[in-house]
């Protein structure tokens, strides 16, 4: 399930380093949070819709390439990130 334009506007507004910034890894692992929950709500209803699955472990894959960039790169904004996101328990 896509995100509305506003919904994805709200997100790249609160994760983003400037006014210009729409492709930082925050902002994309923000966004990519963002798809990946709204399709764990779509998998509850659609338990055998497999296709939409395995887009899902795509979209899985490269968040955690791009947090473990993130990490290497920046331990503290890492860090924020998660906490913000709350991607860990």
């Amino acid at each position: 399930m896509p995100i509305s334009k506003q919904r994805k506007q709200e997100v790249i507004k609160t994760h983003r380093k400037s006014d210009k910034d729409t492709g930082s890894s925050h902002v994309q692992i923000a966004v990519l949070t963002e798809r990946i929950n709204n399709l764990g709500d779509h998998f509850k209803a659609h338990v055998k819709d497999h296709h939409s699955r395995h887009g899902l472990l795509k979209l899985v894959s490269q968040r955690r390439k791009l947090l473990n960039y993130l990490k290497r790169n920046d331990q503290e904004a890492y860090q924020k990130l998660i906490q913000q996101l709350d991607l860990r328990k």
